[in-house]
């Protein structure tokens, strides 16, 4: 995640506003024109079925930052969180209508057409809008000149983000820093010029040949950060305080405000308010359907489990939740013990403890399975960190960084590292540290669309992973 992305993002509330409206006009009609060339009647519950669309796209595009974004990210990406808001929709609507039993209804009215075109009319009139600003932008209009304080590393990757991406109405012009690159700091010659120091600086900003200033300097230099404030508010250019938050390892930062007082947040949780919301009517849906699905093969594996060994049907394991809570996860028993006390040894290879069913079970991850009534609780979701036995979480608590930042979210079914092959048994502390890594580069860049990936290729490798034993 780029160091500046939190904090050099143009605000247009009046346009956010504008694409939000859009959106819902855009829902109405399309259902309008669809839907009614069909019937030709336009009924309460149709009136109904596009608060509804609208509401839940809106509260599901809010949700992967399509009202926030729009001039950074590219358009790839914004037709994407498109779709990922509009899938979550229709799944919505497909589950509302079946419980309420009219989908015959919806269906013979001719909704699926829209459920399809829907998205690509939404994204099309945002392409539409690309174009329209890129050509403002080429007669010079809808357009900015920028400038970077600090040849600094953040201060480089921003210029090159800048240099990239048209979209943002960015012109840069270069740099300026009072210092010479000649002690060993880095130099942005080669890709962008060296402009001069703070006095040609402030003499160009007063001519008003730039309009943004970036002052992409380290904390420690505060006094330098004071003195070009002061002097730059003598002239009309916009300036943006840019620093390199990445050197804090943030979980999933974000920027508030707190009685005025702003403030970035350095470890936090990515399911706070809305997205909180989504995430969990995504667990709600999916887990639905899926436990519909499993329901007959679940009856077959309980009744092979009885019939090849004594014991309990399931194995019930205390394992830390949300925020380290303790929570208990269910699996298909797969072995002959059931331990859960201060020592817990980890299951490995050729494990003379897993019975002969056991090992099928746990090579397709079928023993899994009873896990989605954890998630249908609450007490888990089908994507996230893996959760640990509570000695295990003891153990490497003590061993690894950043190790109970894990619990800022729900433990999951699936997760980002074990579809990079960090799962079974973790063999020395530096395989707990791979896991952990990618289970903190999960929560920091969690996104609907990121479950989605995980979950379709946690199903292709299913029958290939040979860590599942």
């Amino acid at each position: 995640m780029p160091a500046y992305s939190g904090l050099v993002r143009p605000h247009s509330l009046a346009f956010s506003r504008i694409q939000k409206l859009l959106d819902a006009v855009l829902i109405a009609v399309a259902y309008l024109v669809i839907v009614e060339r069909v019937s030709g009647h336009w009924h309460e519950r149709d009136t109904l079925c596009v608060l509804l669309a609208a509401g839940v796209f809106h509260v599901a595009a809010t949700a992967n930052d399509l009202y926030h974004s729009w001039r950074i990210a590219g358009i790839w990406r914004e037709i994407g969180s498109v779709a990922t808001a509009w899938m979550g929709t229709a799944c919505t609507l497909l589950l509302v209508s079946y419980l309420v039993g009219v989908t015959d209804t919806y269906v013979q009215k001719g909704t699926v057409p829209w459920l399809v075109a829907t998205p690509v009319v939404l994204a099309l009139w945002r392409v539409s809008v690309r174009v329209l600003f890129r050509a403002l932008r080429r007669q010079g209009r809808n357009s900015r000149t920028a400038a970077i304080v600090g040849a600094t590393e953040v201060g480089l990757e921003l210029a090159r983000h800048i240099d990239v991406a048209p979209w943002t109405g960015l012109r840069l012009l270069g740099f300026h820093d009072d210092r010479t690159p000649a002690d060993g700091r880095a130099s942005p010659l080669g890709e962008f010029p060296l402009l001069g120091g703070l006095d040609a600086l402030v003499e160009t900003c007063r001519r008003g040949d730039i309009d943004v200033v970036f002052i992409a300097l380290p904390f420690q230099a505060e006094l330098r950060i004071r003195r070009f404030i002061r002097e730059l508010g003598d002239t009309t250019a916009s300036v943006y305080l840019v620093q390199d938050f990445s050197t804090f390892e943030l979980s999933h930062g974000r920027w508030f405000l707190l009685g005025g007082i702003p403030m970035v947040s350095i470890h936090e949780t990515p399911f706070y308010g809305v997205d909180g919301w989504i995430k969990r009517v995504e667990d709600l849906v999916l887990a639905s359907i899926i436990c519909v699905i499993i329901a007959v093969p679940c009856l077959l594996i309980a009744l092979a489990i009885k019939a090849t060994s004594p014991g309990p049907l399931l194995f019930k394991q205390r394992r830390y939740g949300l925020n380290g809570r303790e929570i208990t996860v269910w699996k298909f028993r797969t072995m002959r013990v059931a331990e859960d006390g201060a020592r817990v040894p980890q299951a490995r290879r050729d494990d003379p403890r897993v019975t002969p069913l056991g090992r099928i079970l746990r090579r397709t991850s079928l023993d899994e399975l009873p896990q989605f009534v954890n998630v249908l609780a609450g007490t888990m979701s089908i994507v996230g960190p893996r959760p640990h036995a509570i000695a295990h979480n003891e153990e490497y608590r003590k061993l690894v960084d950043r190790y109970m930042l894990r619990h800022k979210v729900k433990p999951g079914i699936t997760g980002w590292a074990q579809i990079n092959g960090w799962r079974g048994e973790c063999e020395t502390v530096r395989d707990m540290e791979r896991r952990v890594e990618f289970d903190l580069a999960y929560i920091r860049n969690w996104s609907v669309t990121l479950d989605l990936k995980i979950i379709a290729l946690t199903l292709a490798r299913l029958l290939r992973d040979d860590k599942a034993y």
